[in-house]
């Protein structure tokens, strides 16, 4: 089963979060460019680079928790648990690649 929208919607309020933290990240990226630019030190590089990683890593946290604890749960209430705990595990093994 694959959806292109989510099963059940995140909140306003959430959807909100979600972009801040990701302009936060883009911002991050945006400065680790300006210091290769700059020819910055390679540590302090990499230690930002570790910073945006991480930071993206609570995006896909937040995005994961969402989706266990409304769209994996609604879909089970629905009888399609099977599908829905497939594609579930297949992220959570996907997303702990990164």
């Amino acid at each position: 089963m694959t959806h292109n929208q989510p099963i059940v919607p995140r909140s306003n309020e959430d959807t909100k979060q979600i972009l801040n933290r990701l302009r936060r990240v883009e911002g991050q990226v945006r400065g680790i460019q300006q210091m290769v630019e700059e020819d910055r030190y390679c540590v302090d590089i990499l230690v930002q680079i570790s910073a945006a990683n991480s930071a993206l890593k609570k995006v896909g946290l937040q995005v994961l928790e969402h989706h266990a604890k409304h769209c994996v749960v609604d879909a089970a209430q629905n009888g399609e648990s099977d599908e829905v705990m497939d594609d579930l595990l297949k992220v959570i093994r996907q997303f702990s690649k990164t």
